[in-house]
């Protein structure tokens, strides 16, 4: 058997097209607000990313970068300026942050204005997509990567009504929001984590299996069935390069489709930021 290569690459390349298209015709063009941390290795490189496309999509970039040792409450004042900031539409604080705030990463997400959080992390959004049923989510704020994979899924044609999804991992990030948007669209959905029991012989049922678990190549193709469809959404640092939680040398050839690391999932997270952006943008503004 033939292994797809499903390309977030390509497809993002598309979404940036149609947002860069729209906002052209728009009367002033979105804001969003990036406020970093610290100085984190990895996170300057996902920053990078997110200028590069914002810039390239039409979106007016602001960053607000902070030392590591910032106060909390001038932490949350920044968030407060840019919350009644009428340039900026969409704001998000990169994480990780540095260990004397991560106590407070709760707060700091509720402290962002729900119109503006456009990683859709603010219990708000995260009320309104819960509840949400088929496309009518497709016009609210939400989260990245999980709406990502739907995205990408459904870009290549590859069912979800009716499929039995299984997610490893039961993040706030990634594994429960997919549950939940994969439930929406009418897949069966099984969640597993570190403490399920036959977790190869479920995951094995798998017809699209969705993996976020943080473990390098932890995956091989005892865990997939043939013919399953394998998103992978692992980002790990290796001497060689970055790669996936999936062993891709393993599953090829016996899955039907699958991401690749680097150029899968990862840029679809990018693409769906500015979507929320411009979203975020005809909110505040009232336009459509």
């Amino acid at each position: 058997m033939e292994t797809q290569r499903l390309s977030g690459r390509t497809i993002s390349q598309k979404i940036k097209t149609s947002i860069h298209d729209a906002i052209v015709k728009l009367p002033s063009k979105p804001g969003l607000a990036v406020v970093t941390v610290g100085d984190d290795p990895a996170s300057k490189v996902y920053v990078k990313n997110k200028e590069e496309a914002c810039r390239e999509a039409g979106i007016v970039w602001k960053q607000v970068s902070l030392s590591e040792k910032v106060s909390e409450e001038e932490l949350f004042s920044v968030i407060s300026r840019l919350n009644t900031d009428p340039e900026i539409h969409g704001i998000l604080v990169q994480v990780p942050l540095p260990p004397n705030l991560t106590h407070i990463e709760r707060a700091i997400v509720e402290a962002i204005d729900p119109k503006k959080d456009v990683d859709a992390f603010h219990p708000f959004n995260v009320g309104k997509f819960v509840s949400c049923k088929g496309s009518a989510c497709d016009n609210l704020l939400l989260p990245c990567t999980p709406y990502g994979i739907i995205r990408l899924l459904e870009e290549y044609a590859v069912p979800i009504q009716g499929s039995h999804v299984v997610t490893l991992g039961r993040s706030n990030l990634v594994g429960k929001p997919t549950s939940l948007l994969m439930l929406a669209r009418d897949a069966t959905v099984t969640v597993c984590h570190t403490k399920t029991k036959d977790l190869k012989e479920i995951s094995k049922q798998a017809d699209i299996l969705i993996v976020a678990i943080g473990k390098p190549h932890s995956i091989d193709a005892t865990f997939v069935k043939p013919g399953a469809v394998v998103v992978d959404v692992g980002i790990n640092w290796s001497p060689s390069g970055v790669v996936g939680d999936v062993d891709e040398q393993s599953v090829n050839g016996v899955v039907s489709a699958l991401t690749p690391v680097p150029g899968g999932v990862g840029p679809m997270t990018i693409a769906i930021l500015l979507e929320n952006t411009l979203k975020a943008y005809h909110m505040q503004t009232d336009t459509s």
